[in-house]
């Protein structure tokens, strides 16, 4: 069970429903340790007061927000609710949207959101009304010391608060250079037909546990390799493609549907040929070669 995070409730119209925030991701990053490279000796981390040089004990360490120069407001943990104790204690949802009316870039962290006591009934509901209405509850909830605006919807049973970017966190594209259309990029009929072939062939059902952190795997690897000497001289890196190189997307595209096409194909023959192992294997499937070879001889 991860750590709670928040207690509070869900807040919509006249309905409160009591939850807790619990996080939603777990990142399973390596752990380096810094080294000072003359001796290899742990590099720590250390509060120092900038004034005296000491070491300051964790303690003794207290947030404070500058007002002017050099005078400061301290916070304790306790004065970021009192500032606004209804925000910090509830999801205030103020609308609800389609579902696929929020562009994907705008999500940025999940957390799940469990009922509290006497709030399994309220949950169930909100829950159900969400997967019937195929809506997004648009809610603003404040979590540490900062109000996010949130997606709430259900995914598997539980609710998920999915916190959002704001729209002026996000960097306008607008000077960026791209084609302005198909035509623009000299995109031809032909080249389109094969893409969404292509798409089509390598189109299959969303699997998110088969995918994995390849890279991590590598770099242990690499890492056990150097501590036991096997690693020499400096890895080599790929020649850079020429800028001006004229690319022939279709006959990238006929090869990849062509590779599409043989893979499915293998995969077909070798479903196939498994299957038959399997029916030569079952007593079931020979009695049953035995009475058809039967009744073929009858009928002669």
């Amino acid at each position: 069970m991860p750590r709670q995070l928040w207690k509070g409730a869900i807040q919509f119209g006249l309905v409160h429903v009591p939850v807790s925030l619990y996080p939603a991701e777990h990142r399973d990053e390596l752990s380096f340790t810094l080294l000072d490279r003359r001796d290899m000796q742990p590099v720590g981390y250390q509060r120092v007061n900038k004034s005296t040089g000491e070491e300051v004990a964790f303690e003794d360490v207290v947030k404070g927000y500058e007002v002017s120069k050099g005078e400061f407001v301290t916070l304790e943990k306790e004065d970021f609710k009192r500032a606004n104790v209804e925000a910090t204690q509830t999801v205030d949802i103020v609308g609800f949207v389609e579902a696929d009316a929020i562009p994907a870039y705008y999500y940025d962290a999940p957390y799940y959101l469990a009922p509290d006591k006497h709030g399994a009934k309220g949950y169930a509901l909100l829950r159900e009304t969400l997967e019937r209405t195929g809506r997004v509850g648009i809610a603003t909830v404040v979590i540490r010391t900062r109000q996010h605006v949130a997606a709430l919807y259900p995914r598997d049973n539980v609710l998920v608060l999915n916190t959002l970017r704001y729209h002026d966190e996000m960097r306008p594209a607008k000077d960026l250079d791209v084609p302005e259309s198909l035509k623009a990029a000299k995109v031809t009929p032909r080249e389109i037909d094969m893409a969404e072939r292509l798409v089509e062939d390598m189109a299959e059902e969303w699997k998110p546990e088969r995918f994995k952190d390849t890279y991590r795997g590598d770099l242990m690897k690499f890492i056990e390799e150097k501590a036991a000497g096997k690693v020499k001289g400096k890895p080599r890196a790929k020649a850079a493609g020429k800028g001006a190189e004229i690319i022939d997307f279709a006959k990238l595209l006929e090869k990849s549907l062509a590779a599409v096409k043989k893979g499915d194909a293998a995969s077909g023959k070798k479903a196939a040929a498994s299957a038959k192992r399997k029916t030569a294997r079952s007593p079931r499937a020979k009695s049953s070669h035995a009475r058809a070879g039967a009744h073929h001889r009858r009928a002669a």
